[in-house]
């Protein structure tokens, strides 16, 4: 069960790098529309911007929560029983990692709202 978790949170940290990736292209096709006036286009770029750095930041904390939860992992004896392994998941800083109702969904989730990771 902990493999196929984490799996799922490593496909899910793939799916917020593509996004971010998404992002960074959207802003070039802004900043290199000419039917924009510059100044539109500097503001439009800038906000968008700022969502792509908020989107790596959540990214660079996922990795060092998952980094954390593998190091763990790794140290656990052969038999170690399933709840040890959901201790180390309960104890991550991200409620998307920590919740299980949260893991690995956040592709699935809308609430009307821009995604910010």
């Amino acid at each position: 069960m902990t493999l196929q978790r984490l799996a799922r949170e490593l496909d899910e940290t793939a799916r917020q790098t593509a996004a971010l990736v998404d992002s960074v292209s959207e802003v070039l096709a802004v900043l290199a529309d000419k039917g924009l006036g510059a100044e539109s286009a500097r503001r439009t770029a800038a906000t968008m911007i700022i969502s792509a750095l908020q989107g790596q930041d959540r990214i660079e904390q996922r990795c060092q929560n998952l980094a954390l939860a593998v190091r763990k992992f790794a140290l656990m004896p052969i038999g170690t029983p399933d709840e040890a392994f959901e201790e180390i998941w309960d104890d991550l800083v991200l409620d998307e990692l920590r919740v299980p109702t949260l893991s690995g969904i956040a592709a699935n989730t809308s609430d009307g709202e821009a995604e910010l990771f």
